[in-house]
């Protein structure tokens, strides 16, 4: 059973590794990943990559087997919503636990992974909200507790 985490690109390391590290935390630990790579961002994925690994490793998991969708324009759509379709429809099939991260990225890639994720199944679908700008780029162990939220959409909208 394969247990699955999908995300989108940022420049930002830190938005793409600490939603992961915060569900590792609550018992999430996925086997494999799915990352959305666009136009400017290369570097950031490979180094959010090699930390969101050793943040798995970390938590006991196996080094995660990673998928990289490229895309050649940030604002192909139907790509970004195949990306997260696909990725889900291929983790459910074999009964597998899914989560779609929504904290990195543009507003529309958010927007995308949000209506994905619920409307194909994901058992989970992250947020992981900073109560306050003076935690922005601080990795997740760094940050207070009371500063920091992951919610689970699937739990909080029912």
């Amino acid at each position: 059973m394969t247990t699955a985490w999908i995300t989108t690109a940022s420049p930002h390391v830190r938005a793409v590794a600490n939603p992961l590290n915060a569900a590792c935390h609550r018992g999430f630990v996925p086997d494999t990943l799915y990352v959305i790579e666009n136009p400017g961002v290369e570097e950031e994925i490979e180094r959010a990559l090699e930390l969101c690994t050793t943040i798995v490793e970390a938590y006991g998991g196996a080094t995660p087997e990673i998928n990289v969708t490229t895309l050649d324009s940030e604002v192909d759509f139907t790509r970004i919503h195949a990306h997260i379709r696909d990725a889900i429809e291929a983790v459910t099939v074999d009964d597998g636990d899914v989560a779609v991260d929504i904290t990195p990225g543009r507003k529309f890639m958010s927007a995308i992974a949000f209506t994905s994720g619920i409307r194909y199944g994901a058992d989970h679908v992250f947020y992981l909200y900073l109560k306050g700008s003076e935690h922005y780029g601080q990795s997740y162990p760094d940050i207070p507790h009371t500063g920091v939220e992951l919610y689970d959409f699937t739990e909080e909208l029912g």
